[in-house]
């Protein structure tokens, strides 16, 4: 057993004051602007101070903004706001800054906040969609994309990227993650966060990401949302920690804390996980701010006996920032009066907060972000709407193809059905910023553009929700007229996102027997999915020969899906979440542990007696109009030191007709540990690209601190011990070789 050399304990003692310094001044003392940040300190008073620690929300619409209310604007001159969400567009940002710049006696400038999730005006595929796509630099661009049109709006600061894990597929948030696995999580965290803040905050296309919710929100109690969490300690370091971890280690610019109570405590006041995890054990001295009102929730929670008390615990738990709690501002000098807070405290939540401004440029130009030209130029551009096309087929996972797909482009007659078939508005889904639904393309507009020439017969058949059939008639006809089927079911848009929790998980309405009736015809028929979780779709993937998930696939929707249905683009798309065979699974996910007792057929053992242990499509699980043949595993010894690094090849030849993209994946097992070990546990991919009877040979490293975990005495090590190394095309179907960690 390797355990942590002791000269690493005397460098953490060396450390601790460094640790406590930052957390003690807000700021490191090399940090850039470090000095202009206390000179503007040192002029403010206690209430101006106090000021910056509030955000205030307005509420400018999609069709545009609406005069921010007098009690705001005044609360602006008299200096308590330090930032504003949900402003929008680079006028009324202007107007808005100009208050407070111009009228109050320091001039600070606001920071603009904004739920930019996936995509501002451009919009692109759900964040779980993306995930998708295991393409890093796509989904970087994404997020660069969408920076570049926001900060020409005026924000400054996206409240993105959502890093939670989710395996409860009822959770309507789950469509704002990457999924189940915290080694994806991690790297689709990193990414997002590059992509929003480029390489410089000075630039004036770059914006504030900010990492959420921290922390266990994505393991809300029964999938419903804002409820309450409860795990392990292993459970929270080894499965929700790490992506929080990884934006750290991108330098993500802020966190944002959760709604719900961790194991007792709400979130926001919890002084144990926010100071102690961030601030202490990650030296992390970004700016934190709430979630809205999630300070002054404590109090309906119960932890807080009032707004006073809920204000003293997120302060103490070095929250800089109470968005829309109303509590810092009223209540935050009578605790310093009473000595339960520190104006040491409040100085370096302000600084925090001021550092912020400074790395942005505000102090030089508060206006540099209102730019209203450059709004009109970066917006909405042929451009971007290419990249949204590109990105969305890219992030569309083919779970079933029996020999049906890609269509054919000489195809005469089309039957188009379903409720989703030409539904703009659904498309760019929940979060969907400043997007509109009249800026989208429809599927049914997309395979207009794609076969201009064929008589396309679009029929609706019937809603997303509801019980009525009396159009099933019309659309079985129109399908028997036609050489393809083409069936768009799912969910509206509103159907899954925050507090769009659902329990029941099915195809809503009557859609999956409008889907059935269409099999039946035993015409070429493709179901297109939409939605922003996975779904039971149990009965339709028995029935229907073809199914392609595209998730909500955002401002490009319809182009894309028509680029993969009639192969201008081969799908490489792979699940980040799994499908569950039933609701009665869930949660379930690849990463498992083995129980004393696995599966068999004897009565005593681990299983369902009405059903499979194994979902309907697992982790990592999407096909192609190609095919690929892994062979040759090969690994660099069958005995690893430690500190020596495993070097993981395997040949992968595309043995199909279509050139192809496949996401190589290599997972690994721990057999025998001080504690359990999941049976498999992602640790690498590779996408790659191969023609049609092209070979290569993909290589991974695998070092011995890729192996490492908290062991039965919680101290972070490897074990000496035996090892199985999987590769393949998804969690389920791989092959195998075996090596030795040797102490």
């Amino acid at each position: 057993m390797k355990k942590t050399p002791l000269f690493l304990f005397y460098i953490m003692l060396l450390t601790l004051p460094l640790m406590a310094q930052i957390n003690e001044t807000g700021l490191r003392e090399n940090a850039p602007f470090k000095k202009e940040v206390d000179s503007v300190l040192s002029l403010m008073t206690l209430e101006e101070k106090i000021g910056q620690l509030a955000q205030l929300s307005g509420n400018g619409e999609v069709t545009g903004p609406v005069t921010l209310n007098n009690q705001y604007q005044e609360a602006i001159r008299k200096g308590e706001v330090g930032s504003m969400l949900n402003i929008n567009s680079a006028s009324y940002t202007r107007k808005i800054q100009k208050i407070a710049v111009e009228e109050t006696r320091l001039g600070i400038p606001l920071l603009f906040g904004y739920d930019v999730i996936h995509g501002y005006k451009t919009i692109f595929p759900v964040p779980l969609g993306e995930s998708s796509s295991w393409d890093l630099e796509a989904i970087e661009k994404s997020a660069r994309i969408a920076a570049v049109e926001a900060t020409a709006a005026g924000q400054h600061w996206t409240f993105a990227p959502m890093v939670d894990i989710a395996r409860d597929p009822r959770w309507g948030r789950i469509m704002e993650g990457a999924g189940e696995d915290p080694f994806l999580g991690s790297a689709v965290a990193k990414a997002r966060v590059r992509g929003f803040q480029g390489n410089d905050l000075g630039q004036k296309n770059t914006m504030l990401a900010c990492a959420k919710h921290f922390v266990g929100y994505g393991a809300a109690r029964a999938g419903r949302d804002y409820n309450t969490v409860d795990m392990s300690k292993r459970m929270l370091y080894e499965v929700y920690l790490p992506p929080f971890k990884a934006a750290v280690e991108a330098d993500v610019a802020t966190f944002m804390t959760s709604f719900n109570e961790l194991n007792g405590v709400p979130v926001t006041g919890s002084k144990k996980h926010v100071k102690g995890i961030l601030r202490d054990e990650w030296n992390y001295d970004g700016l934190i701010v709430s979630d809205w009102a999630s300070v002054m929730e404590q109090v309906i929670h119960g932890s807080a006996k009032d707004l006073k008390e809920a204000a003293d615990y997120a302060m103490n738990a070095t929250v800089d920032m109470d968005m829309e709690g109303k509590a810092y501002v009223p209540f935050m000098k009578e605790l310093l009066d009473e000595g339960k807070v520190s104006e040491k405290q409040i100085d370096a939540a302000v600084r925090r907060i001021l550092h912020k401004k400074f790395e942005l440029g505000l102090f030089d130009d508060p206006y540099r972000y209102c730019d209203e030209e450059r709004e009109k130029e970066v917006t909405l551009t042929p451009e971007h709407r290419e990249a949204a096309r590109d990105v969305a087929r890219k992030s569309m996972v083919l779970l079933k193809n029996d020999n049906v797909l890609p269509f054919s482009k000489k195809v005469k007659k089309v039957a188009v059905i379903g409720p989703l078939a030409d539904a703009k508005n659904e498309m760019i889904g929940t979060w969907s910023a400043q997007g509109e639904g009249k800026d989208a393309v429809s599927l049914l507009e997309g395979l207009q553009n794609a076969l201009p020439d064929a008589d396309i017969n679009f029929v609706k058949a019937c809603e997303v929700e509801g019980h009525d059939k009396s159009g099933f008639d019309k659309a079985l006809k129109a399908a028997e007229k036609a050489d393809i089927v083409i069936a768009a079911v799912g969910e509206k848009a509103m159907m899954s996102g925050e507090a769009l929790s659902r329990m029941d998980i099915k195809l809503p309405g009557v859609q999956e027997d409008l889907v059935l009736e269409l099999a039946k015809l035993d015409k070429p028929l493709a179901v297109v999915l939409f939605n922003g979780r996975p779904l039971v779709i149990t009965e339709v993937a028995k029935k229907a020969p073809a199914i392609l998930e595209s998730w909500l696939p955002g401002t490009e929707a319809g182009n894309a899906i028509a680029d993969v249905l009639f192969g201008d683009y081969n799908p490489s798309g792979k699940l980040t979440v799994t499908f569950p065979y039933a609701l009665g699974q869930v949660p379930v996910f690849y990463s498992h542990k083995h129980t004393g007792r696995p599966r068999t057929e004897a009565r005593y053992t681990s299983k369902y007696i009405d059903g499979p242990n194994e979902p309907l499509y697992p982790f990592g699980y999407g096909l192609s109009y190609t095919t690929f043949e892994y062979s040759n595993l090969k690994l660099s010894t069958k005995k690893l030191n430690e500190g020596e690094t495993l070097t993981v090849s395997v040949n992968l030849k595309n043995t199909g007709k279509y050139d192809g993209e496949e996401v190589v994946q290599l997972y690994v097992r721990d057999l025998v540990g001080s504690v359990t070990r999941p049976v498999k546990e992602l640790k690498g991919f590779e996408k790659v690209s191969l023609k049609a009877g092209e070979e290569k040979t993909i290589t991974f490293e695998l070092k011995t601190e890729d192996l490492a975990f908290y062991n039965r005495d919680w101290e972070w090590t490897t074990e000496p011990g035996e090892f199985h190394v999987f590769v393949g095309g998804n969690s389920k179907e791989t092959i195998e070789a075996e090596f030795s960690l040797v102490d």
